[in-house]
């Protein structure tokens, strides 16, 4: 799904700048791009994004640079200097979005504050991603989502119980508050349909996280309970595990419905258990959880993945394999979906990366281009902005390009 936006892609006229490095804050403006709106991103002329040197390359170019700087035109930009404050205000006042993750009080150093942001253009929204939100005793503090992993709860549920607790081996806080904070931003743009005005979009990345672990707080507020670490069990439900097959793969059961959890019992020749008192609810399913385990278990064992997967269906009964990325990239389902697009790179050639998030019927979305070289676009900004050949030297020789 890489044809051109179509005219009537939703964003299309949104005009975001950028400012963000590492991941949350460029991931939600990917995902505004993805959907249409012009997306600048802005990066400092001899530091840039460190996302372009995360992780493997090829030919000396990053590839998560390549899927989190789609969609995006590239300038670069000195934002301490002064000639760069001036073009970052001419920037800001005709767009709709800025975003940004520097510490608090960075931008307010540079005379880019909101007080000075919003009096050129009182429309804008302007989303403050960091660790910690823009107050607070931890406020100041440099952080990443590691920290809000550990910070949140996530990684002292996740994990075996004898086991420490464990982080994920990716960046999950970081992606969750980036959807968080598309979100915002576009709940933000409507609230600016109503008033006429801007704002600010306060998000820390502590706090999605904390949300999508469910009703943790709620429990231990009202009942003292704290969830401990399970692995791959859970407290609600049961059988709900991994089992390793007789070809020596892995599936994942879930029973979060009573009825599939009587159908996965018969299905393992075990309908027994479905008479017992304690099967008819999930908490107390979960108390048995070591027998059902063995009994499905033993079941599975006995089976190569493709039979496992394939008993389950017919049962109606909940099962998937446990997929490494190279089996996510010939599932059929993803496939069909066309979760895994391949893209035209000016660099690379062919290459395969996530496709937008989800389908809209009318206004779709699509990845136009893969990220770009450092600063491609500075001098065609620049002149859309209405800047002249002896300005843009200048800036270039005061250090501001």
């Amino acid at each position: 799904m890489n044809a051109l936006i179509t005219p009537t892609a939703p964003l299309e006229g949104l005009r975001v700048l950028d400012l963000a490095t590492l991941f949350a804050g460029p991931l939600a403006a990917t995902l505004l791009g993805d959907f249409g709106a012009e997306v600048v991103k802005v990066e400092h002329p001899r530091r840039p994004d460190p996302s372009r040197g995360h992780g493997p390359a090829k030919d000396g170019i990053g590839l998560w640079w390549k899927l989190l700087g789609r969609n995006k035109r590239t300038m670069t930009l000195d934002l301490s200097s002064p000639g760069g404050r001036e073009v970052l205000l001419e920037l800001a006042a005709g767009a709709d979005v800025v975003v940004e993750n520097f510490r608090p009080g960075t931008l307010e150093r540079w005379g880019l504050g909101w007080e000075e942001l919003s009096t050129v253009n009182p429309r804008l929204v302007l989303a403050r991603v960091t660790a910690f939100g823009q107050f607070g005793p931890y406020a100041h503090r440099p952080g990443f989502g590691t920290l809000a992993e550990a910070m949140s709860g996530f990684a002292a549920v996740t994990g075996e119980p004898d086991g420490p607790p464990t982080l994920p081996p990716f960046g999950l806080a970081d992606s969750i508050a980036a959807l968080a904070t598309a979100y915002a931003v576009m709940a933000a743009l409507s609230g600016r349909e109503r008033t006429g005005r801007g704002q600010v979009v306060d998000l820390a990345i502590i706090e999605p996280i904390l949300t999508v672990l469910g009703p943790q707080p709620l429990w231990y507020d009202q009942l003292g309970y704290v969830q401990p670490r399970t692995g791959n069990r859970s407290r609600n439900n049961a059988p709900r595990n991994t089992y390793r097959t007789s070809d020596g793969h892995w599936v994942a059961v879930s029973t979060s419905a009573q009825s599939v959890a009587e159908r996965v019992m018969r299905l393992v020749g075990r309908p027994e258990l479905i008479d017992e008192p304690w099967f008819a609810a999930g908490t107390t399913r979960a108390e048995h959880a070591a027998e059902l385990d063995e009994a499905v278990g033993h079941w599975i064992a006995r089976r190569t993945r493709d039979e496992a997967v394939s008993a389950f269906e017919k049962a109606e009964a909940a099962i998937a394999p446990v997929h490494d990325v190279r089996d996510v990239m010939e599932d059929p389902q993803y496939r069909a979906l066309d979760s895994v697009t391949e893209v035209d790179d000016p660099e690379l050639g062919p290459l395969r990366m996530q496709n937008v998030l989800f389908r809209l019927s009318e206004t779709p979305g699509a990845i136009r281009w893969t990220g770009r070289p450092h600063g491609a676009d500075t001098e065609e900004i620049l002149t859309e902005l209405g800047l002249v050949p002896s300005r843009i030297a200048a800036l270039r020789a005061e250090g501001a390009l």
